[in-house]
């Protein structure tokens, strides 16, 4: 498998599906990540393709554990004190130095990608989280990384939805057992969340380069809007992956921006797009 991998990506949909081919997983308000075990270490990669292997080195230590020729996919997670998993901290932990102190991390995996014995992704969903709990059951007891709660009973997995939302479960993914990891979305991986969101691609933005004040994006009826004022933290990160071309561009309101070249994608809240009043959630 060659690094980096494209990872299955969740469809929503207003419901989860009904039958007797799919389980469900609670879905963590984390950071996306890929565990490389490879011969000689371990790289973390974000669901970008970058390399994050720095800036989350406790779960990188942990990963050691595994054996070599592994990779797993998954949510690193930070809790707060009060044990609610927290976004926040996450993104605070993403940007920070290797050397700051910092609050330590889970790996919430969901799914083994490449096991010893080969690529596992043409393998369907069942046999994939079974050789997933019992990779993990061989870790020492105190490992960060842990297997994602799943359950085939879908009063269950509503129970979790409508109950633990203030615990930083942020909603399900529905995935149907016989199905293999395909990189995207396919309709196999299927989700409903308490936030509606949706992904956007950075066509440019307001302010400086190193500063942006707002994004223009491009939405999925390919309508660029631009975003409400970005949070200081959440500008300085998108600052980094920001490559600016010349000249002005203007979006279909008569707003004007700088466009950027490169494939930058943020998620954004979907609620209120068709109104073109666009508020920015997070960097992808």
């Amino acid at each position: 498998m060659d690094w980096p991998v494209s990872v299955a990506l969740a469809q929503p949909v207003p419901e989860l599906p009904t039958g007797t081919d799919w389980s469900y997983e609670m879905k963590l308000d984390g950071h996306r990540m890929i565990m490389w075990r490879t011969s000689d270490g371990v790289r973390l990669q974000a669901r970008s393709g970058r390399d994050v292997t720095a800036a989350w080195g406790d779960l990188a230590l942990a990963g050691h554990h595994l054996p070599a020729r592994t990779v797993l996919d998954g949510e690193a997670v930070i809790t707060t004190e009060d044990g609610r998993i927290s976004f926040e901290a996450a993104q605070v932990r993403a940007a920070s130095s290797p050397t700051r102190a910092q609050r330590p991390a889970q790996y919430i995996a969901f799914d083994a990608l490449q096991l010893p014995s080969g690529d596992a992704r043409p393998r369907p969903y069942s046999e994939r989280r079974a050789a997933l709990l019992s990779l993990l059951a061989g870790l020492p007891a105190n490992t960060p990384i842990q297997a994602v709660s799943a359950t085939t009973d879908r009063d269950t997995a509503l129970t979790w939805y409508n109950t633990l939302h203030h615990q930083g479960i942020e909603g399900i993914v529905a995935k149907r057992t016989t199905s293999p990891y395909r990189a995207g979305r396919t309709g196999a991986w299927l989700k409903i969340r308490h936030a509606d969101t949706i992904d956007a691609t950075v066509a440019g933005f307001t302010g400086t380069a190193h500063q942006p004040r707002a994004l223009a994006v491009r939405l999925p009826d390919e309508r660029i809007a631009l975003s409400q004022r970005l949070t200081t933290a959440l500008a300085t990160r998108i600052a980094l992956r920001l490559v600016p071309q010349s000249g002005r561009a203007h979006t279909q309101d008569g707003d004007a921006y700088t466009p950027v070249s490169g494939e930058v994608v943020v998620e954004v809240v979907a609620g209120t797009t068709r109104h073109a009043v666009v508020t920015v959630v997070r960097l992808r």
